[in-house]
């Protein structure tokens, strides 16, 4: 593995947008002929957003906007835009262009691009931009994340399907001076492509058009759970420790774990597994369940915004996704 030196970027602000319609664990029991409590029972999710009418793009702007002016910024400082999603706003053109188009600010020339790796996206995106904002390739970045997943799920699937909320993040990103504190100090992933059918939607691409499969039965989203999480099981601790060791930080000196919400099992697994089962693991499951793509920066934006995560703490950003893909992120924020 290799170890960069650290990357003097900061964080200077995030953002939430989330559809206006809540979907209760009651409702979600009635909707699916559930008995009364047996969806929270089993998914540990009491409410989460879908969307009725918005799109993911409206919902990524609310997100960018609400970024800009955690930051004290406006879109007149961004140079370049990075939708960090893992669903498609539509199949061409890239969701950054379809954003960019939606806030408004169609005449201004920046940069915009996709960076996609499922439930990852925004680490990846993160840890890309960040290379390129040291290097002064870029000044100010924004990086969103927005997607819509309950027009992929099949509701009577309880355990696997009935995890997923819809809603979208941003964050800025901006070079800091040498001597503030605030920057990337380690980063990496892997790919376990053995489990690449583990959690899947084929259809939607060149290898199974929507037109060979008229009933869209490949459009709905498969996931093999237990398979999943056991190949993530096996991995991700020593992946953890090798992270840490090369950003020089012990598991003690960080104020925060910040992972990916991807399910109730997943989170109370990871945070015994790992050592953090003594509150300092960032948990919005049971308020939005899975995000898929925007999970991880709405735990991001938590973490700051409820945790109160305070400038030169250190923290670990932690994901998993399809692929399937594990990353981090360890930083001092």
């Amino acid at each position: 593995m290799l170890s960069p030196a650290p990357r003097p970027v900061a964080i200077l602000g995030t953002g939430v947008a989330v559809p206006e319609k809540v979907l209760t664990a009651r409702e979600y029991d009635a909707m699916a002929r559930l008995a009364a409590g047996e969806s929270e029972r089993v998914t540990g999710i009491r409410q989460r957003h879908v969307t009725v009418h918005e799109n993911s793009a409206q919902l990524a702007v609310a997100a960018c906007n609400a970024a800009l002016a955690d930051a004290q910024l406006n879109w007149d400082d961004v140079d370049c835009l990075v939708c960090a999603s893992a669903t498609m706003d539509q199949a061409l053109p890239y969701n950054a262009a379809m954003v960019h188009a939606e806030s408004g600010n169609s005449g201004s020339r920046i940069t915009t691009l996709d960076i996609g790796a499922s439930c990852l996206s925004f680490l990846q995106a993160l840890d890309l931009t960040s290379f390129a904002i040291a290097a002064g390739r870029h000044q100010t970045v924004l990086i969103v994340s927005a997607d819509i997943a309950s027009f992929t799920v099949n509701p009577g699937n309880l355990r696997e399907n009935g995890i997923f909320g819809d809603g979208a993040a941003a964050a800025v990103l901006r070079r800091t001076a040498e001597s503030q504190t605030s920057r990337i100090l380690a980063s990496h992933s892997v790919t376990l492509s053995e489990g690449v059918q583990f959690c899947q939607i084929r259809s939607g691409g060149s290898r199974f058009h929507r037109r060979g499969f008229p009933e869209h039965s490949e459009a709905l989203f498969e996931m093999r759970g237990r398979q999943l999480f056991a190949l993530v099981g096996r991995h991700l601790p020593r992946f953890v420790d090798e992270l840490l060791a090369e950003a020089g930080v012990r598991k003690e000196e960080l104020a925060l774990l910040i992972p990916h919400q991807a399910s109730r099992q997943a989170l109370d697994h990871v945070a015994a597994m790992l050592g953090f089962s003594d509150g300092r693991m960032v948990d919005v499951f049971g308020e939005f369940g899975n995000q898929v793509g925007a999970s991880l920066p709405t735990a991001l934006h938590f973490a700051i915004h409820r945790h109160g995560l305070q400038r030169g703490q250190k923290a670990l950003l932690l994901g998993t996704g399809a692929g399937v893909s594990m990353g981090g992120v360890v930083f001092e924020f």
